[in-house]
């Protein structure tokens, strides 16, 4: 580390906007791997997720959250809070959205976001998907939405704009000591977190309808041994029926699971594993608040 501790640089930078506008697939480009999960579907993320990106003379402590939206049930709005903490907690704020996203605006994360004395980076993802006509009349749009707000036009799929960006938000980071002693460490979340997020990646891009949003996976069992990783894990649904669709005709569904998400849980442990999956009835679990805190939901 830099001797003079004045120079470094370190901050939370905080990833918010509307569901499926790319907040996780920026923030696994920024970091250079996958931390949080993605599928074409919106609400895949419903955690609050840290990813330390740590340089020689900084450290940005990024953070993925869930989609901005309009709570149904108890979940969700536990989910909503996790975007309201990341406003008011950021050392920067990163508002990602899309050319798509004008009809979707949330005046209450907008009036939130004006309020902010906070440097605030409106983001316009997926540039390479619009015309330059479309993406100018977005800008203009947030100009007059969020008019404190800095543009910044990008891919994150493609990593256009990406290099610029970051220098952007490294010179943007006040001077402050690393909050993270480990350099290794990417994550605040531990390893059975991100084995379940993998299995329910898994769950999320085979099942469709409701089942992908009525599931949640716990880590049961998670032993290390010399040349194998024994996990098992429970996969809770809120009707008997989803439980049904769930395990499939002879278990064919709920094997094929299991097979993709080994195959990344191996490549993100570095071991072989060995993999159990079982299927639970909780009915209602969404709305019940002992049972969201038992599988990590805030308050």
């Amino acid at each position: 580390m830099n001797n003079d501790k004045q120079s470094f640089k370190s901050g939370f930078v905080n990833i918010i906007g509307n569901p499926n506008v790319g907040k996780s697939t920026l923030m696994n480009a920024f970091l250079g791997t996958k931390l949080s999960i993605t599928t074409p579907k919106v609400q895949t993320t419903r955690h609050r997720i840290l990813g330390m990106l740590n340089g020689e003379n900084y450290q940005i402590i990024f953070s993925d959250t869930p989609g901005i939206l309009n709570p149904k049930y108890e979940m969700q709005k536990r989910m909503l809070n996790y975007v309201f903490s990341a406003i008011e907690d950021a050392d920067l704020l990163l508002y990602l959205t899309d050319i798509d996203d004008i009809k979707k605006v949330n005046e209450n994360i907008i009036s939130r976001i004006n309020k902010l004395s906070i440097p605030v980076l409106l983001i316009i993802n997926k540039i390479d998907l619009h015309k330059t006509s479309e993406i100018e009349a977005a800008e203009l749009f947030w100009k007059k939405t969020l008019p404190q707000a800095e543009i910044h036009k990008i891919s994150a799929l493609r990593g256009d704009n990406l290099p610029e960006l970051l220098n952007r938000i490294i010179e943007l980071l006040p001077e402050h000591p690393p909050y993270y002693d480990d350099t290794d460490a990417i994550s605040d979340k531990t390893e059975r977190f991100f084995v379940a997020e993998i299995i329910r990646e898994k769950i999320f891009l085979n099942y469709r309808q409701e089942i992908p949003y009525s599931v949640d996976v716990q880590i049961e069992e998670f032993k290390e041994k010399e040349d194998i990783t024994v996990i098992k894990a429970v996969i809770y649904v809120m009707h008997h029926s989803q439980k049904v669709i769930l395990i499939g005709k002879n278990g064919t569904a709920i094997k094929k699971v299991g097979m993709e998400a080994r195959k990344d849980i191996e490549a993100f442990l570095g071991t072989k594993v060995f993999l159990e999956l079982r299927v639970k009835v909780k009915e209602n679990w969404r709305n019940n608040p002992n049972i969201l805190k038992k599988f990590g939901y805030g308050e």
